[in-house]
């Protein structure tokens, strides 16, 4: 990869919208926790939206500033 002046690493934009699905996807877990939906998926008791959206908040997160662009 060749890092130059003004070059911004694509993995920084990748984290970035990890992190942003992450977000939004945990949101949307969090809210059925409180709000069932209906009719209820098989395996609702699991929350695969709480754990699958803080896996990408955490994964996101660490891409965006493992790689954040850095002044020298």
């Amino acid at each position: 990869m060749i890092e130059g002046k003004g070059l911004v690493s694509i993995w920084f934009f990748i984290g970035t919208l990890l992190f942003i699905y992450g977000v939004l996807i945990f949101g949307a877990g969090i809210y059925n926790l409180f709000v069932p939906m209906d009719p209820p998926v098989v395996l609702e008791r699991l929350h695969a939206g709480v754990w699958w959206g803080g896996f990408l908040l955490v994964l996101g997160g660490f891409y965006a500033i493992h790689f954040r662009p850095r002044r020298k």
